[in-house]
């Protein structure tokens, strides 16, 4: 076996159909079955049958499975390494964003850096924060960017912290919020925490919730036509945006903060890519993602 049979394999479980793995693969149906048949061969077992939902692996095929990724998670990491041996930084690096991140900051951030190493390759995988350090945790990814808090116990640097405010298209008082329509949307659950938290330290009835949605640049529209307020991280907001805010205080009148954090493994930090990104980062973030007095560098 070698690299392209750990492939076909890997693919083969994740799509569980030889059409679209055949797709994905830029080779044809036969030719994929052809060498399914003797990967089988070389095994002696047979690792896949044909169900009513598609290609099901057998037990033996499971733990094909599980070798393939073994031994592409293996090479990628020795190519990475050899790689970064010269002087030279060059290469791919692996980056697992937080979406809302990824979408409002990210952008200038991958723009900059490439400036600067063009030679180097970007793959970048979001997804909530809980799944960028699952990312991380599976060496998927080199480094995670993330935001709330988290658990992370090697590699950690504050970005960025921005105030949770209320937004509206008109001036409203927080005395009112209880009777005004609110406008939901989905989230981490700090977030949601932070938020329920802050509620239940001022008001003494729920929030009169109108609208539920599935992303918050949604949620953003409706609040700028007028639709109710929403409770949002300052990301979200732009210098152009003319909606009226109102940041979040603790019962202790202590800001309350939305943190970004950059996240890595120790050992990641021998890469040259790695250690490129990280040092820009803790370089241009104060200039790129807000003032450095007000949103300090760790």
């Amino acid at each position: 076996m070698d690299e392209k049979d750990w492939l076909i394999i890997k693919t083969l479980y994740e799509k569980k159909s030889i059409s679209k793995a055949a797709e994905l693969l830029y080779i044809s149906q036969p030719a994929l079955t052809y060498r399914i048949q003797n990967i089988e061969k070389q095994f002696g077992a047979q690792m896949v049958s044909r169900g009513k939902k598609g290609v099901e692996f057998t037990p033996q095929g499971e733990s094909m499975v599980e070798y393939a990724e073994k031994m592409l998670l293996e090479l990628r990491k020795t190519k990475e390494m050899v790689q970064n041996m010269n002087d030279q930084v060059r290469g791919t690096l692996r980056l697992g964003v937080s979406s809302n991140f990824a979408r409002y900051r990210l952008p200038i951030l991958l723009k900059q850096f490439l400036e600067i190493y063009p030679e180097i390759e970007i793959h970048v995988k979001t997804g909530w924060s809980s799944e960028v350090v699952n990312f991380l945790y599976r060496d998927e990814v080199h480094i995670g960017i993330v935001r709330g808090e988290n658990n992370w116990h090697e590699q950690i640097h504050l970005l960025y912290e921005e105030p949770l405010c209320i937004a509206s298209t008109n001036p409203i008082h927080l005395q009112d919020l209880p009777n005004l329509p609110r406008i939901n949307y989905k989230t981490d659950s700090h977030l949601k925490d932070s938020i329920y938290k802050w509620w239940q330290a001022h008001y003494n009835q729920p929030p009169l919730i109108t609208m539920e949605v599935d992303r918050i640049d949604t949620c953003v529209e409706l609040v700028k036509h007028g639709m109710g307020y929403a409770i949002i991280p300052g990301i979200i907001l732009s210098d152009h945006d003319s909606l009226h805010t109102i940041n979040l205080h603790s019962s202790d009148n202590k800001p309350i903060l939305r943190k970004t954090w950059m996240i890595n493994r120790d050992i990641t930090l021998e890469l040259s890519v790695v250690k490129a990104f990280v040092d820009f980062i803790k370089k241009e973030s104060c200039h790129v993602l807000g003032d450095a007095s007000e949103h300090p560098i760790e």
